[in-house]
C-alpha cells in the first residue's frame, strides 16, 4: 500500500510517500513504527485511538477507526489536521 504522509510527520520517514503494510490501520502502524520509530505515538494515542489532530484517509474516504480492514491495493494519506484561532 502507498501511504502519503503529512510533512509534519516527514521528519520520521525522509519522504512523502511511503510504501506500507497491513491488514488493518493498526497493524499498519505498527510495522510503520518498527520502520520509523516514534511515528505512531504521534499519530496515536495511549489509548489506541487516532489522536483529534490527525486525519485518515483510505481511498479519499475519511477513517477514524483503526481497526478498518485495508487491502494492498489501497491509497492512505495522513494528515496533520490545522487548528488555531
Amino acid at each position: 500500500m502507498k501511504l502519503l504522509v503529512s510533512p509534519a510527520l516527514r521528519s520520521y520517514t525522509q519522504a512523502a510517500q511511503v510504501e506500507v503494510a497491513g491488514d488493518t490501520l493498526a497493524a499498519m502502524f505498527d510495522a510503520l513504527d518498527r520502520r520509523y520509530p516514534g511515528i505512531r505515538f504521534r499519530v496515536v494515542d495511549e489509548q489506541g485511538q487516532l489522536r483529534p489532530n490527525m486525519r485518515l484517509f483510505v481511498n479519499g474516504l475519511g477513517v477514524r477507526d483503526l481497526t478498518h480492514a485495508l487491502r494492498p491495493d489501497d491509497d492512505i494519506a495522513l494528515v496533520l489536521a490545522l487548528s488555531g484561532g
